[in-house]
């Protein structure tokens, strides 16, 4: 878990100076806001057809094949599976091409109409028959025409990282993410000091990367002794079990990313508003991606191995010491963003076109999005406890429920909340996901938590919650030194971050929520 973390860790840095790069050239103007919503298309199809729903299913089989069949058999399943994965997204993605303009109309309907323009319901019906108008609507088309085929590459990527993960192979898989922001960062440090702040250099930038991400692991599985390759699709018992168990799990993941369509949607109504979204959800996403994907990555494996070979304690076993950590990493990091959120984007963002104004509006939101950064997290803890036992369904039916709930809250909290409402309603969500989730594993006697446990994550709670009591106090006493100049800002940061982390780790220890030796065992362990 450590290769896992460090890498997505490493992924997640480059990406946010990357995002500070980012605002630093484009800020939450037209040219920003069209580029994020391009880009949300390509991920909504991945996370449903590729790493998901796909995963969920591939690795359990794909694992079996391996112990039961061998070699042979394995790298056979995995041809089959990647040669109907690129069949499939290779005629949606020429579909999707010449129709993105409604496509993109869908996700992003309030890009239409111009501000201050009063709704008309002939204007509507125009716009349904040929999407145009706005100059942000006419470059979100043409980025998402472009960053469309890294769906393509990304999915059979997603692919390929679950051969790898299932043989034990944890670091092209981790590295994989890394490229992308490397590629997206020579764009933005080299190509545009030279053209000017262009969407057109991010847009190209993804679409190249997407290529390089899946070249990297597609060699890496050959030099594994696993020669993918494309083959022709035929029909088998295995490649019929892997359509019924990706049937749920894509409903699955099409309905969380539902979430996000309805978001995207609603908060294009609000200038400004999807660059807001998209930068706040950027911090959370540091210690989701720095721990939450390490977690998923490396558990479904590990618990499916355990199960396989007949030691259910101890896969339970592992997933209990998976909320434990999750636990132990996001709370305090939850709470110092609820606390401090606007010293946090102001260092982070604002220089450029990134105003006082984009800090604020971004600053609410990221406090919205943290209040569920524990239950992301968790989720992702608790899915491989289903996945692990070939049970799809269940977790797409609770996804579904949560989608409602997402959709109410949204469209409920946007009048008086605004864009904040649209994050608030996504932790909601998040919460309500790890009940069912939680409550699920309970009744299958795969998850009770013991009182040793519960005393434990209650601690933990305790120590984060003093951390940012603590952190409060500190930013009111040092407050003027976030008007300085950028060193002095930064400064003020760092004291604000070193200061929450030493206080909290001196609490966990004295409430003995748990050790040094502990921690670096687990380490040692992972």
């Amino acid at each position: 878990m450590t290769t896992v973390g460090g890498f997505t860790a490493m992924s997640r840095v480059l990406g946010f100076l990357r995002d500070v790069l980012i605002a630093r050239y484009f800020g939450t103007g037209i040219a920003a806001e069209a580029f994020f919503a391009a880009f949300r298309l390509p991920n909504m199809f991945r996370r449903i057809f590729g790493e998901g729903a796909f995963n969920a299913a591939f690795v359990p089989l794909f694992g079996r094949q391996l112990e039961e069949r061998g070699h042979e058999e394995a790298e056979s399943f995995a041809n089959q599976t990647i040669s109907l994965m690129g069949l499939v997204l290779g005629i949606g993605t020429l579909i999707a091409l010449p129709l993105m303009r409604w496509i993109m109309a869908l996700l992003i309907f309030g890009f239409l109409k111009p501000p201050g323009m009063e709704f008309s319901w002939e204007w509507f019906w125009e716009m349904v028959r040929y999407p145009h108008g706005t100059e942000k609507f006419e470059l979100a088309v043409s980025f998402g025409r472009i960053t469309f085929s890294y769906l393509l590459c990304m999915a059979m990527a997603a692919h390929l990282s679950g051969v790898l993960n299932t043989l034990k192979i944890f670091a092209m898989p981790a590295f994989a993410p890394v490229l992308l922001n490397i590629v997206l960062l020579i764009g933005l440090a080299v190509v545009v000091p030279m053209v000017g702040a262009s969407g057109y250099v991010l847009a190209w930038c993804v679409c190249i990367a997407g290529v390089v991400q899946f070249f990297a692991l597609l060699i890496t599985c050959r030099m594994k002794g696993m020669r993918i390759r494309y083959v022709r699709p035929r029909k088998s018992p295995i490649m019929k079990r892997l359509l019924i168990l990706m049937v749920p799990g894509i409903i699955s993941a099409g309905v969380q990313q539902v979430n996000l369509f309805i978001g995207t949607q609603i908060a294009s109504l609000q200038e400004g508003a999807v660059a807001f979204i998209y930068y706040a959800d950027r911090i959370n996403q540091l210690p989701l991606g720095m721990i939450g994907i390490a977690f998923g990555v490396v558990l479904l494996p590990d618990i499916t191995r355990k199960l396989r070979s007949k030691q259910p304690e101890a896969a339970k076993e592992s997933l209990l010491r998976g909320i434990d950590y999750a636990a132990l990493i996001t709370l305090p990091a939850a709470v110092a963003m609820v606390t401090i959120p606007l010293p946090i984007i102001s260092v982070l963002f604002e220089r450029g076109p990134f105003d006082q104004e984009s800090a604020r509006q971004t600053a609410n939101a990221l406090r919205a999005f943290a209040l569920g950064l524990p239950a992301y997290v968790l989720v992702r803890v608790l899915q491989p406890g289903y996945f692990a036992r070939e049970n799809t369904r269940a977790p797409m039916r609770m996804a579904v429920t949560t989608v409602i709930v997402n959709i109410v809250f949204s469209i409920a909290l946007f009048p008086f909340l605004r864009h904040v409402g649209i994050a608030l309603a996504t932790s909601i969500a998040g919460w309500v996901n790890v009940a069912l989730l939680a409550l699920g594993l309970h009744a299958d006697r795969f998850l009770s938590i013991p009182k040793a446990h519960g005393a434990r994550l209650f601690k933990i709670l305790a120590a984060s919650a003093l951390m940012g009591a603590a952190v409060w106090g500190i930013h009111q006493l040092i407050a003027p030194w976030f008007a300085g100049g950028t060193p002095v800002r930064i400064g003020a940061l760092a004291l604000l971050i070193a200061s929450g982390i030493g206080i909290y780790t001196a609490m966990v220890v004295a409430l003995r929520a748990t050790t040094l030796a502990e921690l670096r065992a687990a380490f040692r362990s992972s």
